[in-house]
């Protein structure tokens, strides 16, 4: 299970280093694209659940599928760590993240995110104990 959260610069070449406890559930290689969020970040996902989000993509309607894939693959990249378990993050990911300087990388359980500091900064922000309260009361826990 990915979990924690982490602050890396970014160097010139855009490369980040990923921790060592992520890395080895990730594996060898794995997938970064766009993320989903209200805020641009991207998302890490190691080739099982790679292979798993592409099975159920390839179950929506023809339409909203091509649409999901439009945005999720064709910016995808897959991944390998150099001997300093840093990563190159391809150019266009970065921009549409606005990944430079400091980024978080963020453990979501089958996923890692990576965000812009300052613009996760703002999100951690929102969630409040309050907030989350409400929600896992959905969960009856």
């Amino acid at each position: 299970m990915l979990l924690g959260q982490f602050l890396h610069n970014v160097d010139k070449k855009g490369r980040i280093f990923i921790p060592a406890k992520l890395r080895e559930e990730l594996g060898e290689g794995f997938t970064v694209c766009k993320g989903i969020e209200r805020e641009c970040c991207l998302f890490v996902y190691s080739s099982d659940e790679w292979a798993a989000l592409d099975e159920k993509i390839k179950q929506l309607p023809n339409m909203k599928a091509s649409k999901v894939k439009h945005f999720v693959y064709t910016g995808a990249s897959t991944l390998e760590c150099d001997t300093q378990g840093r990563v190159l993050i391809p150019q266009n990911l970065r921009e549409y993240a606005k990944i430079d300087g400091e980024a978080c990388i963020l453990g979501m359980s089958d996923h890692l995110e990576i965000w812009n500091k300052e613009l996760w900064s703002k999100v951690d922000e929102e969630c409040t104990s309050d907030a989350i309260a409400d929600i896992m009361e959905e969960l009856d826990f």
